[in-house]
C-alpha cells in the first residue's frame, strides 16, 4: 500500500513589518499593533499545523480500518485465506513494506514548519519587562482614575470598542507583579479579586492556595495581623501540610500573644485592628493628588468673571499674508498662563504622513537628567518618540512654516518636530518644558537658549483619559484630533513661568498620538522683546 504524500507548508513571509530588535513594546500602542499582525500570522501557522496533523491521522485511521476488516476475515480461516496466492503475496508485501511506511508516517513530525515560524517570530516577542510594564500601567490607571479591581477586571471602561475581561489567573499575575515590586497594597487588591472570581465559580488554573499565600503575607505587611491570620487559617483548611503557612501561623500567634502580654485592652485592640484594616494606598504629594484629580476631570472651575475673559476668534497671525484671507479658528483654553487652542490646524492627510514617517523610528522617550545633563529613560514618561526634520518631507516643512506664521516666532532655532505615541497607560508626569536655574546646562549643547514656548499638536482623539493638565493652576486640556495648543514657557524677561508645569495624563482607553515643537529663545529678540519686569 502506498501512502499519499502530505504537503505541509507554513508561510514564513508574514513576519513583523519591522526589523529592529525588541524595544519596550508596552511604551507605544503604535508598535504594539504590529504584534497583533504577528499573532494573527502565528494563528494561521498553527491552523496549518493542525490540518497537517489531522490529515496524517486520517490516513492512519483509514489504514487501520482497512486492516481491521482484513485481519478479521483472515483470522477466522488462516489456512484457507492464505491458500489464495494473492493473499499470501499481499501479506508478505504489507509486513515487509507497508507497515514500515506506516511507521515512518507515524514518526513524521508535522510541527517543523510551525516551530520554525515560532523561532523566527520569537525574537520580536515582548519580554518580561513588557509584561511588567503593562501590568504597572493597569495599576497606574486604577489609581489615577479611581477604578476598583472589579471594574477593571470586567473591562467596564468608558469609550471601549472591544470589551475584554481579566480572568482569575490574570488577576493573580497582576498581584504577583505588584508583590515583586513590594507593592503590597495592589497585591492585596488583585489577589482578593482573583479569590473572589474563583469563589464565584470561575474555572481557572489559578490555585487558591497560592493566592491565599501571597494575600496573607501582603495583608500582614500592611499591619493587619487579624486578617492575615484569618487568611492563613483558610489556606491551611485547603492544604493542612503547607509548610510556610504553618510557620506563618505560629509566628502570627506569637506576635498576637506578645500584644496580649503588653496588657492591651480588648477595646484598644479592636480599635487598632479597625485602624489597620483601613488599608489606604500610599500618600502622595499634594501635586500628585491635584494631577490625578485633573486627569479625572475634577479640576478647578473658573469663576464666571474669569470665564468671560476667554474668547474664540478667527486669527490671522497678526496680519500674516498667508492667513489674511483664510484665518484659522482659535479659542482660549486658559487665561494664566495663557493657553490657546487652534482648531482644524492639521489635516488628516498630514497626520498620517507624520505618523508614517515617525513610526519606523519610534524609540523609548527620554528625559534630561539634571545631574548628568544626559538623556535617559524614566518610569514617569511612558511613550515612544521620534524626531522629524523639515528637509525630510514637504509636509513637515509646511507644518514648521505654519507654526512660525501663527506664533510669530522664528522656528529656525527650534528643536525638530517631536512625534510621540503613548503606550499602555501612557503618561508623562508633571514637568517643566523649560530649563530651570538649577539646570544651567539643560540645552547648552543646542546653543539656542531656553525653550521659550511649546506648540503641541493632537493627532488622534482619545476615548478616555490622556488630557494635558497644569496642576499649578488647575487647567485640563483634552485631546482633540486636528487641533493644537500653544503656550509660552518663559516670560518676556526670560524668566521661567512656573505655572506652566504640566503633565500628560495616562491614556485610559484609546491610542494617543501627539507632535510638538519646542521653540527657543535665540532668534526671538525682535519678535518677542524683553521687558524690564521679571514676571512680564
Amino acid at each position: 500500500m502506498a501512502f499519499n504524500k502530505i504537503w505541509y507548508t507554513v508561510a514564513l513571509g508574514l513576519l513583523l513589518p519591522f526589523s529592529y530588535a525588541h524595544t519596550d513594546f508596552f511604551t507605544s500602542i503604535g508598535h504594539m499593533t504590529d504584534l497583533i499582525n504577528t499573532e494573527k500570522d502565528l494563528v494561521v501557522s498553527l491552523k496549518d499545523y493542525i490540518k497537517a496533523e489531522e490529515s496524517k491521522l486520517e490516513q492512519i485511521k483509514k489504514w487501520a480500518e482497512k486492516l481491521d476488516q482484513l485481519t478479521d476475515t483472515a483470522t477466522k480461516d488462516p489456512e484457507g485465506f492464505l491458500g489464495h496466492p494473492v493473499n499470501a503475496f499481499k501479506l508478505m508485501k504489507r509486513l515487509n513494506t507497508e507497515w514500515g511506511e506506516l511507521e515512518s508516517l507515524v514518526l513524521k513530525d508535522m510541527s517543523d514548519g510551525f516551530i520554525s515560524n515560532m523561532t523566527i517570530q520569537r525574537q520580536f516577542f515582548p519580554n518580561d519587562e513588557d509584561q511588567t510594564g503593562a501590568a504597572k500601567a493597569l495599576l497606574r490607571l486604577q489609581d489615577t482614575y479611581n477604578l476598583d479591581t472589579d471594574t477593571l477586571s470586567r473591562g467596564n471602561l468608558p469609550g471601549v470598542k472591544h470589551k475584554s475581561f481579566l480572568t482569575a489567573e490574570d488577576c493573580f499575575e497582576l498581584g504577583k507583579i505588584a508583590y515583586t515590586e513590594a507593592d503590597y497594597y495592589h497585591t492585596e487588591l488583585w489577589m482578593e479579586q482573583a479569590l473572589k472570581q474563583l469563589d464565584e465559580g470561575e474555572v481557572s488554573s489559578a490555585d487558591k492556595v497560592y493566592i491565599l499565600d501571597y494575600l496573607s503575607y501582603a495583608v500582614y505587611q500592611q499591619g493587619d495581623l487579624g486578617k492575615a491570620m484569618m487568611l492563613t487559617k483558610r489556606l491551611l483548611e485547603l492544604d493542612p501540610e503547607h509548610q510556610r503557612a504553618n510557620g506563618n501561623m505560629k509566628y502570627f500567634e506569637y506576635i498576637m500573644a506578645k500584644e496580649k502580654e503588653a496588657n492591651k485592652s480588648s477595646t484598644d485592640s479592636e480599635d487598632q485592628t479597625e485602624k489597620e484594616t483601613e488599608v489606604k494606598k500610599k500618600d502622595y504629594l499634594p501635586e500628585r493628588r491635584k494631577y490625578e484629580m485633573l486627569c479625572r476631570g475634577e479640576g478647578l472651575k473658573m469663576t464666571p468673571r474669569r470665564q468671560k475673559r476667554l474668547f474664540c476668534r478667527y486669527y490671522d497671525g497678526n496680519r500674516n499674508p498667508r492667513y489674511i484671507l483664510g484665518p484659522v479658528k482659535q479659542e482660549d483654553e486658559w487665561d494664566k498662563p495663557r493657553i490657546v487652542r487652534f482648531l482644524d490646524i492639521i489635516s488628516d492627510e498630514e497626520i498620517e504622513t507624520v505618523k508614517e514617517l515617525a513610526k519606523p523610528r519610534l524609540s523609548r522617550a527620554t528625559v534630561h537628567d539634571p545631574e548628568t545633563g544626559k538623556l535617559t529613560t524614566a518610569h514617569y514618561r511612558v511613550s515612544k518618540s521620534a524626531w522629524l526634520s523639515g528637509y525630510e518631507s514637504p509636509v513637515v516643512s509646511r507644518i514648521n512654516t505654519r507654526i512660525q506664521d501663527l506664533t510669530g516666532l522664528d522656528v529656525s532655532t527650534a528643536e525638530e518636530l517631536q512625534v510621540a505615541n503613548y503606550g499602555v497607560g501612557g503618561q508623562y508626569e508633571p514637568h517643566f518644558d523649560f530649563g530651570r536655574k538649577d539646570e544651567p546646562d539643560a540645552f547648552k549643547e543646542l546653543g539656542t537658549g531656553n525653550r521659550i514656548a511649546t506648540w503641541l499638536f493632537y493627532m488622534s482623539d482619545v476615548s478616555a483619559g490622556g488630557a494635558t493638565v497644569f496642576p499649578e493652576v488647575g487647567a485640563s486640556v483634552w485631546p482633540k484630533k486636528g487641533t493644537a495648543v500653544f503656550w509660552y514657557n518663559l516670560f518676556p524677561s526670560g524668566e521661567g513661568d512656573y505655572s506652566t508645569r504640566h503633565a500628560a495624563c495616562p491614556v485610559l482607553v484609546g491610542n494617543k498620538w501627539v507632535s510638538n515643537k519646542w521653540l527657543h529663545e535665540r532668534g526671538q529678540e525682535f519678535r518677542r522683546p524683553c521687558t524690564l519686569s521679571e514676571l512680564e
